[in-house]
């Protein structure tokens, strides 16, 4: 593996309280930032690609609707009341 250099400002309270910390886990300083970069770089990765898929599925919803095959929110929500009713009345029949 090649190695670069990484140079970075810090705040000395800052860099000696993560040093004190990396030396106390017994992993070198570099490591636990090579650490930190890595899961930075994954966190945003999957944030990124859950925006894309969001974005997706939201644009297939326009869609949807435009063509006319989606429900108003005002059916949705008619249906689940129907719905928490009809549960409502089985609980009420069994008696739970």
């Amino acid at each position: 593996m090649s190695k670069a250099v990484f140079t970075m400002k810090l705040e000395p309270g800052l860099r000696d309280a993560f040093m004190a910390e990396a030396e106390a886990s017994h992993r070198p300083a570099s490591q636990v930032v090579r650490e930190l970069m890595r899961d930075f770089i994954q966190r945003q990765r999957e944030a990124r690609e859950y925006d894309e898929f969001l974005l997706s599925k939201v644009e297939a919803s326009r869609i949807s609707m435009r063509a006319g095959r989606g429900r108003s929110n005002d059916e949705v929500e008619a249906e689940a009341a129907e719905q928490r009713a009809e549960l409502l009345r089985k609980a009420d029949a069994t008696g739970v």
